[in-house]
């Protein structure tokens, strides 16, 4: 447990510290932005390996006992945070995390502000359900509500980048999820969409039906069904 933890605060301090703007400035100042950028993806890539390994070996202690509906809220809720993820990313998007550049708004905002935040938090609490178990609920309940805390601190961060801007781009999207369809919102399937349906159904395939998931975590979903 108590590696589990420190393990835990290093991810959640890589993903909180450097984000802060004067901090994250300076090093790129001191180091240049290309190591900045190699530096901190293998640092936190290693922290979580370290987090899963850690985690990992920690003793199995059941919860609750396992239903074919605690594998079908997983089936419902990863494949959305995986596309909410890759959509995100893919996306133009001022207002959050995205690797898209453009001052607009992607088709994936009228969903939801934040889409790669929502859906890596609704991909960890979908693996909540079907696991069953506390270091799972540690370990993904911990992502879950790292994620959704991350948004209030990524909507003052846009908010002070962008100024009056934000105004006039957040009145077009929610962080609530489809709330922004019930505002009169319309949206239409961009290319970003396209591609992130594409690659949630092709890894979701591979995952489930082609022993992706088994090979990676020793663990065949779908053998609760068997």
């Amino acid at each position: 447990m108590t590696m589990f933890l420190a393990a835990f605060a290093l991810f959640v301090a890589l993903h909180s510290i450097p984000a802060i703007p004067i901090i994250r400035s300076g090093l790129i100042r001191h180091v240049g932005r290309a190591v900045y950028f190699v530096g901190y993806s293998t640092v936190s890539t290693l922290a979580l390996i370290w987090v899963f390994s850690s985690a990992l070996a920690m003793d199995y202690i059941p919860l609750w006992d396992l239903r074919p509906w605690n594998a079908a809220v997983t089936f419902m809720l990863a494949p959305l945070g995986i596309f909410l993820v890759i959509s995100g990313l893919l996306s133009a998007n001022p207002l959050s995390i995205t690797l898209n550049s453009s001052p607009m708004l992607g088709s994936v905002t009228k969903i939801t502000r934040h889409p790669v935040l929502l859906g890596f938090a609704s991909w960890a609490a979908g693996h909540i359900a079907a696991n069953g178990d506390l270091r799972s609920l540690l370990l993904f309940g911990g992502f879950a509500a790292f994620s959704l805390g991350t948004i209030p601190m990524t909507e003052k961060r846009a908010k002070r980048r962008l100024g009056c801007a934000w105004a006039n781009l957040a009145e077009h999207t929610s962080v609530w999820p489809l709330a922004a369809y019930f505002k009169g919102e319309q949206s239409t399937i961009d290319m970003p969409l396209l591609l992130a349906v594409l690659a949630t159904a092709a890894l979701t395939v591979w995952l489930l039906f082609s022993g992706g998931h088994a090979s990676m975590f020793g663990a065949d979903p779908i053998a609760i069904f068997a």
